[in-house]
């Protein structure tokens, strides 16, 4: 059994019982597999469209809903200008977020994130980690930043960041996505 088929079989389970179908994958992690769902359309209405993200493990789901639980206290839709996916609903046992589909410019994927602490690593880690994100990002680096700063005003600290979680409109040359 792949590490995929169970984050698919919960996925699957979860749009069964709300009404969903699965579509096509968006992307895949770690943490996880999101696809796009689609509602079955009604009486004449369109069907409307969702990501569902599939958790291999507690921890990490646990972290990122209590994150976006902090986000929707919070009335976040957008840090810096970059779009916020919105929870739509989420399901403890299947271990699934469902939340809106976003356009670049975004900030997404809260995984990795520490609520309320900053994660405790050596100087020299934080050192490296910092030169790998000035490396990706380029120029843009300092706007990054800033969205990190402004999540740790809400007690969001970010560590899995690179250029497909904050995703500007365009990523300056020289930056590796």
């Amino acid at each position: 059994m792949s590490f995929r088929d169970e984050p698919l079989r919960r996925a699957h389970e979860y749009a069964k019982h709300n009404g969903l179908v699965v579509g096509k994958e968006l992307g895949f992690g770690v943490h996880g597999i999101v696809f796009v769902m689609k509602s079955q359309s009604e009486k004449g209405r369109p069907a409307s469209k969702c990501a569902v993200k599939a958790h291999r493990r507690e921890v990490e789901y646990f972290r990122e809903r209590d994150v976006y639980l902090r986000l929707q206290e919070n009335c976040i839709e957008k840090i810096c200008d970059l779009h916020v996916p919105q929870l739509i609903d989420y399901n403890d046992n299947l271990m699934i977020l469902e939340m809106t589909i976003v356009k670049r410019p975004f900030v997404l994927d809260f995984g990795g994130a520490y609520l309320d602490h900053a994660p405790d690593f050596s100087e020299e880690v934080m050192a490296d980690w910092r030169a790998e994100k000035v490396e990706q990002f380029g120029k843009r680096w300092p706007e990054a930043e800033r969205i990190l700063r402004v999540l740790e005003t809400y007690g969001i600290f970010v560590v899995d960041v690179h250029p497909n979680n904050i995703a500007f409109t365009d990523l300056p040359s020289g930056a590796k996505s």
